[in-house]
């Protein structure tokens, strides 16, 4: 796979932790290029360095996806360093932890801006660059609950399925063969999702879910996304369990509703 990557210049949102710096290791490589952003840059240099220390050449730059300014002033700069965006990886997100009827409209707002507007405005403004590109993969880190609602995942559910059926409109119009989209379902991977995740009052939620710490290591899920970029997959899903509840919502909807209310949500 680390043939795959060589001369190409990756960016990657959200990589400061989690999913988002488990590809960054696993995709640094001598030749590879990799554009780190996040807005924590002390824990973005951690991976610069350890990317480093792989032989590949890697910036780390601050970006806030809730932010238009920000993303404009990444975009910008980047057009002005490179000609080329080979791999966009829009990983950077929020979650949720808090019942729908409780939960402000500023908190479903913010959820809405960094889930789906920031990742649509972020690939509409590389787009150039990626259409430079021999062949250009677009990413999207989704959720399974972009293929179903679940209990006090309200506007974080809400992101998703937008960002799915944005991007797979996008994914339809799309008549460049250079152009890829890939989407990826991840269930629970061992990251640090819920302590950020919002609560009904726009403060963060502090707790490891139990779900979270016995979740898909996160490095495991990086690896199987690498591979499906690799053979351009334009679904991926990264699941335990929860492929159950894929199906049954799909084929036995009045079993996934009476399963899913009695579920362990943390």
């Amino acid at each position: 796979m680390s043939e795959f990557f060589k001369h190409k210049t990756i960016v990657i949102t959200g990589a400061s932790s989690g999913i988002g710096k488990a590809l960054a290791l696993q995709m640094a490589d001598a030749g590879v290029t990799i554009i780190l952003a996040a807005r924590r840059l002390e824990e973005l240099e951690l991976v610069q360095q350890n990317c480093q220390a792989k032989g590949a050449v890697c910036y780390c730059w601050f970006l806030d996806v809730a932010s238009q300014d920000s993303i404009t002033e990444f975009s910008q700069k980047l057009l002005g360093f490179t000609q080329t965006v080979d791999i966009l990886i829009n990983n950077a997100g929020i979650s949720q932890r808090s019942h729908a009827e409780e939960t402000s409209i500023e908190v479903d707002r913010r959820i809405m801006e960094v889930n789906f507007f920031g990742q649509v405005s972020l690939t509409k403004s590389l787009w150039p660059l990626l259409c430079n590109s021999k062949r250009a993969n677009i990413v999207l880190i989704s959720s399974v609950v972009g293929t179903f609602g679940f209990p006090q995942r309200s506007a974080y559910s809400a992101s998703k399925h937008a960002l799915e059926g944005f991007f797979e409109s996008w994914f339809l119009e799309n008549t460049r063969e250079n152009i890829h989209f890939t989407t990826v379902s991840p269930g629970r991977i061992q990251t640090n999702i819920s302590m950020s995740a919002l609560k009904a009052d726009g403060t963060s939620h502090q707790v490891m879910d139990d779900g979270q710490l016995k979740g898909i290591p996160s490095e495991v899920c990086a690896n199987k996304i690498i591979k499906g970029i690799v053979k351009n997959q334009r679904k991926i899903y990264v699941v335990q369990n929860e492929m159950v509840l894929i199906i049954l919502r799909k084929v036995m909807p009045f079993l996934f509703f009476k399963l899913v209310k009695k579920l362990k949500l943390s």
